[in-house]
């Protein structure tokens, strides 16, 4: 089982999961996940569990991303920058330069803001299914985040409806997203949303944060990263079609696309052992260097 840890950073304190190698010692690149909005960090404990197995050493934080239990706080840039600002910090705190970063959904959009700032802070990259140029977020979840922050009335009941599985597992909520949820996972992240207001306060924050057009203008410089890249797509996604994740892989100059069947979104959940082996695959890679 994976430990727990507290981590301070300048941005925030972030609880995160570590795996480490079973049985045997290992030189192969330690591994950083990065979640979206309402998941945390167990939702990669099945890909960490086989890369465990193959040598690798897991970092699993929880971004203040809904799903949190350490608020982020009102001081704190709590925006998607500022997100990527947390990871950036936990990569350089933990001495993992040499890692390989995972980004899924919105986590993947945090991973684009974090190479903007600094296309070199992490040696290779695996997006899976994720927001990416003008898409951030997806409908229906754009409808639904503008509902909540132009409806400040509305913010207290934002989790107590998710409390009723057939809801909770529809198209509107992570239905959409997995392809057989896991109910006590699923119900478990919604937790600190319903009964801890500054939980609500950094979620709704974020959102309100969200712009479009930021994206739209980030996505294509990222053709400035020359490390390897990897975009690992479920083809059953609704949301995030198979088209944007091809137009992701061809901003960049080493990029692999992977298409992935009978999985949604969360790949690392549907198709763990798809995942794993992508990042087995890229840890052998190794990147562009210039004089």
């Amino acid at each position: 089982m994976p430990s727990v840890h507290t981590l301070e950073l300048p941005s925030g304190v972030l609880e995160y999961r570590e795996a480490a190698p079973t049985g045997h010692a290992t030189t192969l690149p330690p591994v950083v996940f990065v979640h979206g909005v309402v998941v945390d960090g167990r939702m990669w404990e099945s890909v960490a569990a086989r890369l465990g197995a193959a040598g690798f050493h897991c970092y699993m934080p929880t971004l203040p991303l809904g799903a949190h239990r350490i608020p982020w706080g009102a001081d704190a840039d709590r925006s998607p920058r500022g997100a990527a600002t947390l990871v950036r910090e936990f990569v350089a705190e933990l001495g993992l330069s040499e890692a390989i970063l995972v980004g899924c959904d919105t986590g993947g959009a945090i991973c684009q803001f974090a190479l903007d700032a600094d296309p070199g802070f992490v040696r290779r990259v695996v997006f899976t299914n994720c927001d990416a140029f003008g898409q951030f977020p997806p409908q229906p979840f754009r409808i639904i985040f503008g509902l909540l922050t132009q409806r400040p009335l509305l913010r207290p009941l934002i989790a107590g409806p998710l409390q009723i599985r057939a809801l909770r597992h529809s198209a509107l909520g992570v239905g959409l997203l997995i392809t057989d949820p896991d109910p006590a996972y699923t119900r478990s992240v919604f937790d600190p949303l319903r009964t801890d207001p500054a939980i609500r306060d950094d979620f709704v924050t974020f959102l309100r944060a969200i712009d479009r057009r930021e994206l739209a203008e980030l996505t294509p410089r990222l053709s400035r990263v020359t490390c390897p890249v990897s975009v690992v797509w479920g083809l059953s996604d609704k949301a995030f079609r198979p088209a944007l994740g091809r137009r992701l892989a061809a901003v960049f100059e080493q990029a692999e696309f992977i298409e992935v069947a009978n999985s949604r979104t969360f790949v690392a959940m549907d198709q763990p052992e798809a995942l794993a082996e992508a990042i087995i695959a890229i840890s052998r890679k190794v990147g562009i260097t210039t004089e």
